[in-house]
């Protein structure tokens, strides 16, 4: 069994697949180890969402970022389908952010007029208008943001179209692998124990979600995260009631293949735990309602819930640790990991090339935190 590699990736969700995926393109010997099964957390627990305007409404790196991840969605479902045989089923309908509020309405509108003076296509639509455009939504709406470049994807496909491109390129992957601790050696992380034992690797890159903190901390590498629990369910019903994806400040609506409808998400913080609650669910129930009355006669399908990595600040953390030169550290994509992970493999892939970044990478280093900066 080979026990040395260029890359040892630890975290087989999307985002720990897709580095994975571009690393393999590269021509490096990769091993990706997930301690469960792939896409086995957030990563099949999400809708799919690939909402770079809709969920990033300031401008800076989060938003530069989002949408050039996003751009890379319709060629790289070719590229998937062609390593892979797996269709990530991209759809791009457009999203539609409601206001139920004159308060968001005026937001949305201030949001419309930054995204159109970046040249971002976005309109405001009025409650006639968006009636016109989505006949089931409720009649209290003061309008709404059209948003036809966001879309969304399956996620669960998507981390396994990544997963099996990466090893139809010759990287390995093992699931149910659990990385004890990383193997320090002076200023290097030599290597990780893990439950199948000891692997080798000349760079470590940590992709663990929610779970990279606990990890990191164990081996004394601070990192300022912390999980948000978000609970969701699913609907079926008799005839599609939306062809575009609808989001509000209280819950999103997502219409899947199927005459299903996929409906999230609420925000719990600080908690590993799993369960789903009745009082989260009652309150998505009730927000659904609200903006489409007809879901109250919808079939119930199932719900569920994952763990999203947050940090203190909101922005990812993508970079090299500054004391372990050969530690790559991508995390904290909270809402964004479907959305942020073709970039994610593509950045990961340059830092350990050690290829130029954008200027815009420098708000997701690593040292930007105090906490971080005293480990």
């Amino acid at each position: 069994m080979n026990r040395s590699y260029d890359v040892i990736i630890i975290g087989g969700g999307v985002n720990g697949c897709s580095i994975a995926y571009y690393l393999a393109r590269e021509g490096k010997k990769v091993l990706l180890l997930e301690r469960d099964k792939l896409a086995g957390k957030a990563s099949s627990a999400a809708a799919g969402m690939l909402g770079a305007q809709v969920e990033v409404t300031e401008e800076g790196a989060l938003f530069d970022i989002a949408k050039e991840s996003r751009a890379m969605f319709p060629s790289l479902q070719y590229e998937l389908k062609e390593h892979s045989g797996i269709d990530i089923e991209l759809v791009q309908k457009g999203m539609l952010k409601l206001a139920l509020k004159e308060e968001e309405a005026r937001h949305l509108k201030s949001t419309i007029a930054f995204q159109q003076m970046l040249g971002e296509r976005a309109e405001w639509l009025a409650p006639q208008q968006v009636a016109e455009r989505e006949g089931q939504l409720s009649d209290a709406l003061l309008g709404g943001m059209d948003i036809p470049m966001d879309g969304h994807v399956n996620p669960e496909r998507l981390t396994h179209a990544f997963a099996k491109s990466a090893v139809n390129l010759g990287a390995d992957v093992k699931e149910y692998a659990e990385v004890y601790s990383l193997i320090k050696d002076g200023d290097e992380i030599s290597g990780v124990e893990t439950s199948d034992g000891k692997f080798h690797g000349a760079n470590i890159v940590v992709a663990t979600g929610a779970w990279s903190k606990r990890l990191l901390d164990e081996c004394g590498i601070p990192l300022p995260a912390y999980p948000v629990k978000g609970e969701c369910f699913s609907v079926i019903t008799e005839r599609p009631l939306l062809s575009s994806t609808v989001f509000t400040e209280s819950c999103y609506l997502v219409p899947k293949s199927g005459n299903r409808l996929v409906i999230g998400a609420t925000m719990v913080p600080d908690t590993f735990s799993e369960n789903v609650t009745v009082g989260g669910l009652f309150q998505l129930m009730k927000e659904a309602a609200k903006v489409l009355p007809a879901v109250k006669s919808a079939t119930f399908e199932r719900f569920w819930s994952g763990i999203r990595p947050q940090t203190g600040d909101g922005l990812p953390y993508l970079g090299r640790h500054l004391k372990y030169k050969n530690l790559v550290i991508a995390t904290g994509h909270y809402r964004n990991g479907i959305l942020l992970s073709p970039i994610t493999g593509k950045f990961v892939t340059k830092m350990i090339q050690n290829e130029p970044l954008p200027v815009y990478m420098e708000a997701f280093k690593l040292n930007r935190s105090e906490e971080y900066a005293k480990g």
